[in-house]
């Protein structure tokens, strides 16, 4: 971490614990600059956001899988959508996930910008109209593909399904009924793989700027959220 911080003030760290050897500890300058500036891997384009370890522990590609997230506390599963698709068309398939979750949603903005805190800040807006939040979204465009630092959730309880673009620029789609869901990732031709793995399972770097976190602190205040955590 000590030297991605004197070289690449921009770049931190993540998925590795302290005590354990890092794949960029031993790098020059030159190398990690090197491995930093790759986007493609195949035809698989990476936003600004994220870049895998030095040793490509799992190299980044487009595809979907079928997963669960257990609750632990109500001792209850629900079925989940993670996907990963290419920079190009990142983005549009975000905005179509966001069409079965119906005219009126709430928001979740995700946010790491402060490194001295743990783990990241959820800021939470209630009842806002999807078209009008699609549009907000748009003119945000850069920031949320690209900073390694800003993730939104969408969601609406009342069916309840929430679709979540997080900080790895991951699709993740939460709730029961998810066949529209896999419909709109084979429209976009994010195809199924059950045994696909994703940037978050290995070690890996994100990346943001003084220039994102202003950009999010707009987000903020278009969508109408002044401070308080959910």
């Amino acid at each position: 971490m000590g030297f991605l911080k004197k070289f690449f003030p921009n770049v931190f760290r993540d998925a590795v614990p302290a005590h354990a050897t890092s794949s960029f500890d031993r790098l020059t300058s030159e190398q990690l600059e090197a491995h930093l500036s790759v986007t493609r891997y195949g035809s698989f384009v990476l936003s600004g956001a994220v870049r895998p370890s030095f040793d490509l522990q799992i190299i980044p590609c487009q595809g979907y899988r079928h997963d669960v997230y257990r609750d632990e506390t109500n001792k209850t599963t629900v079925p989940v959508l993670m996907g990963a698709a290419s920079k190009e068309h990142l983005f549009d398939v975000f905005m179509d996930v966001l069409d079965p979750l119906g005219t009126e949603v709430d928001v979740v903005l995700e946010t790491s910008h402060d490194r001295e805190a743990t783990g990241h800040v959820d800021l939470y807006r209630e009842h806002i109209d999807l078209p009008v939040l699609k549009s907000i979204l748009w003119d945000f465009e850069d920031l949320l593909v690209n900073d390694g630092c800003t993730g939104i959730a969408v969601l609406n309880p009342g069916i309840p399904q929430e679709v979540q673009f997080d900080e790895h620029k991951l699709l993740i789609v939460y709730g029961s009924q998810l066949a529209e869901y896999e419909a709109i990732f084979a429209h976009r031709n994010v195809g199924c793989n059950d045994q696909i793995k994703f940037i978050t399972e290995a070690e890996h770097v994100h990346s943001s700027s003084e220039y994102y976190r202003e950009q999010f602190e707009q987000l903020k205040m278009r969508l109408g959220i002044d401070a308080g955590c959910w």
